[in-house]
């Protein structure tokens, strides 16, 4: 009987694990809906299209797209109705405020920073961060505008 419950969780928790993976799906432009792709094309002039994907986030579609522009990293986050809703910018370190750098160096502690992105939400910088590199482990830190230490990811 224990054996039997113990094996029906793990089936349950590998379905579970299946579905979060299955949520990212790989597209083409072609399979944009008419508002997703007008932001696509409006947002990616200049840029290198990477890659498109859509994945569902709290029952909300949202669709991605993951573009190089002036040789940077930028991923953009759109809803359904073709509004931003979230971008990703790679920036260099040295670029920002000196409160900003501190800050990152900070919350690196005895890490090693790794490339550094602005998140802009709603059209709103919002944070920092920053993938940080200790004993081979990797860990995400965010930093505010101000360079302020962010309790928990944006």
């Amino acid at each position: 009987m224990t054996r039997t419950i113990a094996v029906t969780g793990m089936v349950g928790i590998a379905l579970l694990a299946a579905t979060v993976v299955a949520q990212e799906k790989k597209l083409s432009r072609k399979d944009l809906p008419p508002a997703v792709e007008k932001t696509v094309a409006e947002q990616s002039k200049g840029a290198t299209i990477k890659g498109l994907s859509s994945e569902v986030e709290n029952g909300q579609k949202i669709y991605e797209a993951a573009l190089v522009l002036d040789g940077h990293n930028r991923d953009i986050s759109i809803d359904k109705n073709g509004r931003v809703l979230e971008v990703e910018d790679e920036v260099a370190l040295a670029s920002l405020p000196a409160a900003v750098q501190d800050g990152l160096k900070r919350a690196a502690g005895k890490g090693k920073l790794g490339k550094v992105e602005s998140l802009t939400k709603d059209g709103r910088l919002v944070a920092y961060e920053s993938v940080v590199t200790m004993g081979g482990k990797r860990h995400e830190v965010q930093v505010g505008p101000d360079g302020r230490k962010l309790a928990h990811p944006e």
